[in-house]
């Protein structure tokens, strides 16, 4: 009986040293890697040839008007109101463009007006509801273990490319830097999509990582769980400055490149070639999910599309690239959590297992200090369509 005793302890002894072991070797990632380009990325407009850009600002009578632009620089952005070239003002820019008696080949000398980004419009919808995609690159989808790609619905109103977002005590704040479109009509089908003028815009799609971890299913990421409360709110949907109009939409998503920097250290740079599915076929995803109020958000069930169709005032949003801050729980999370469960009376607890890992992990989180919080700046940048600075700041 006791060689039996001394056996067991060595067993023990041995179980707690493994332990330690694999504790103590456990990685512990701060974000996850990106590649990026070689070449610095050189923001220019679009060549008129190939696309117009478009900016929205209100006009002398407070009416939101175009802005056919020519020109910009870090502090502002110049050029000539469609109003002038003989342009409706219908509250819709792919409207306003589409009303002009002929698209211009060549901009006039005049009248030109310059504007601050400060007084620029968001370039997104007015809409509440907008589109969310997830795990639409390839690297993005092995760092979430996801095998496919899925969408939920994102709620809240787009904020301007010169903005703020509330980092909240206990809150792990993510970035995402996307591709957005919308239309100058309702989008029933495809062949909607594929009359539709387009416009396609910077925008981020920033994350309250708790609500995922708290919600979401990791083994079916299109449950329809935690998406819509990890990513709706406010400023979590900033938008770019500008609205390009492609003559040819598919190539100029292929080779816009979109990139985050946070306190100017690089964190994704991706090119909208690398999307899984484009955005006709996202389009087509979306029309096919109308029907069920199966997205959880703020305790009740909703549509992806609230009238059962992508209308004027939704977003069409592309899904973001590797490089986000969230990583999934290590090994030494999991250890932590079992061993706080255990010490906590384990079933007698009160908790189960899973949520006693999920607090452990979340408090390390918070505790490694590596999320976004207050006084940091993420900025957004790409090659054809503006910038997007936001700032982070406290409650």
């Amino acid at each position: 009986m006791r060689r039996l005793a001394k056996g067991f302890a060595v067993l023990m002894l041995v179980a707690v040293i493994g332990l330690a072991a694999a504790w103590a070797t456990a990685p512990d990632p701060k974000g996850n890697p990106a590649t990026f380009e070689q070449a610095a990325l050189d923001p220019q407009l679009a060549p008129l040839a190939e696309a117009l850009t478009l900016a929205l600002y209100r006009d002398a009578d407070g009416k939101q008007a175009t802005l056919l632009v020519s020109g910009f620089d870090g502090n502002s952005v110049t050029g000539v109101p469609l109003a002038v070239l003989g342009a409706a003002q219908t509250g819709n820019p792919l409207r306003d463009l589409g009303s002009l008696p002929r698209l211009p080949a060549a901009l006039p000398d005049s009248p030109r007006m310059t504007l601050a980004y400060d007084v620029l419009l968001p370039s997104a919808p007015g809409g509440a509801v907008h589109i969310g995609t997830g795990t639409n690159f390839p690297e993005h989808a092995a760092e979430a273990n996801s095998g496919s790609v899925f969408q939920f619905p994102k709620f809240g109103t787009a904020t301007p490319a010169r903005t703020t977002i509330t980092a909240h005590p206990g809150i792990l704040l993510d970035y995402e830097v996307e591709l957005c479109m919308r239309f100058d009509r309702d989008i029933a089908s495809l062949a909607d999509f594929d009359a539709a003028v387009k416009g396609v815009f910077l925008c981020g799609d920033f994350t309250n990582r708790n609500a995922l971890v708290e919600l979401a299913d990791p083994d079916n990421l299109d449950s329809g769980f935690g998406f819509s409360d990890a990513k709706s709110g406010l400023g979590h949907y900033p938008s770019g400055p500008f609205i390009v109009v492609p003559r040819d939409w598919k190539r100029f998503v292929e080779r816009a490149r979109m990139t985050t920097e946070v306190n100017d250290d690089p964190r994704q740079d991706a090119r909208g070639g690398e999307m899984v599915m484009d955005f006709r076929q996202l389009a087509a995803k979306a029309l096919g999910d109308m029907d069920k109020p199966r997205f959880l958000y703020q305790g009740s069930f909703h549509r992806l599309a609230p009238q059962g169709r992508i209308t004027t005032d939704m977003t069409l949003m592309s899904g973001t690239s590797e490089g986000v801050i969230f990583t999934p729980p290590t090994r030494a999370d999991m250890i932590e959590g079992i061993a706080a469960y255990l010490l906590g009376g384990g079933p007698l607890s009160g908790t189960g297992l899973v949520d006693s890992v999920k607090r452990r992990f979340i408090a390390n989180e918070l505790a490694g200090g590596h999320f976004l919080k207050a006084g940091d700046r993420v900025r957004h940048g790409s090659n054809q369509l503006g910038d997007i600075v936001v700032e982070v700041s406290a409650p």
